[in-house]
């Protein structure tokens, strides 16, 4: 197994694919295409030239910025790629966004432990997060 990170942007198929293989929730294609194509930062995993996992960075990428799409592979998980993918996102943040930058997540369970280790803390009952569709 040659596992190797890359600093790029998933094409909108291999977004869709990684999504829909680790549980995430779908988007219309429109909808990703427009995303991806905003995108402040993202890495891909890959195993030889298969596509294995993802993070990506969104947001203005100097006071808000949200981390969002990691995920890897069901065939891949446990063996520490989620914390190579946040590494990679940290290592972002910490050298090329403002020391002030907020940076926040939306957390599913398990993984907030995964997020704890690079510095995430929950935010209730100081605040909390919300979220809606937009239609």
């Amino acid at each position: 197994m040659t596992i190797r990170l890359t600093g790029q942007t998933p094409d909108t198929d291999t977004y869709l694919s990684l999504r829909a293989a680790g549980g995430l929730s779908s988007y219309d294609r429109d909808a990703a295409d427009i995303g991806l194509k905003n995108s402040l930062h993202s890495v891909m995993l890959f195993d030889k030239d298969r596509p294995i996992g993802m993070g990506r960075l969104v947001g203005d990428g100097g006071c808000f910025v949200q981390v969002t799409d990691v995920v890897v592979h069901p065939d891949y998980q446990g063996r520490g790629l989620g914390k190579e993918i946040m590494s990679a996102l940290t290592a972002f943040i910490e050298t090329r966004l403002p020391p002030s930058v907020y940076v926040s997540l939306i957390a599913d369970v398990p993984a907030n432990h995964l997020y704890e280790q690079f510095g995430f803390r929950e935010t209730a009952p100081r605040s909390v997060g919300m979220a809606r569709r937009g239609r």
